[in-house]
């Protein structure tokens, strides 16, 4: 489903819109090349070095860009925010091993971790979501220390292969 969305979404549209004066209008597109897949997880997570490949293979034989996206949250952390930081690890460790096919992270952050539940007549605590529950600031700087260091890495095998 995701190969055909980003082949539709790369391809020309014509279609019958609104204008922002309310008025009937055709809208043209010359689609967006700069698509990619983002891996949230599902049944299972998949940011795994297996589940990459597959992917990045499954992109290839559709005649697509093999890059994407691993969003460190939703089923990829089996919905334990604080699992984040084992995730980015597990990418790190692929990307600082040559993996350049993956382009690009998603993570739930916030000052505090946790969530809090948005309710009339309660305040609210400030830096803590009330969407997704967040990894906080110093579980952040792990994460962002961990890429770091792995981007850091890729680019010193790079330089040797190259």
């Amino acid at each position: 489903i995701a190969v055909d969305a980003i082949k539709a979404a790369q391809s020309p549209h014509h279609f019958l819109s609104v204008t922002k004066a309310g008025h009937s209008a055709i809208v043209s597109t010359t689609g967006n090349e700069d698509c990619h897949l983002i891996m949230r997880g599902g049944k299972a997570p998949n940011y795994d070095a297996e589940s990459v490949d597959a992917a990045c293979k499954e992109l290839a034989a559709s005649g697509l860009q093999a890059r994407l996206m691993v969003d460190f949250s939703h089923a990829n952390s089996s919905k334990q925010f604080k699992r984040q930081v084992d995730v980015a690890r597990d990418v790190a460790e692929q990307m600082s091993k040559g993996e350049e096919r993956i382009i690009g992270v998603m993570v739930e952050s916030h000052i505090k971790e946790g969530r809090q539940d948005l309710k009339p007549g309660t305040e609210l605590e400030y830096g803590k979501s009330i969407t997704d529950a967040c990894i906080g600031w110093e579980d952040s700087l792990t994460v962002l220390d961990v890429l770091a260091e792995a981007v850091r890495q890729r680019r010193v095998l790079r330089a040797a292969q190259e």
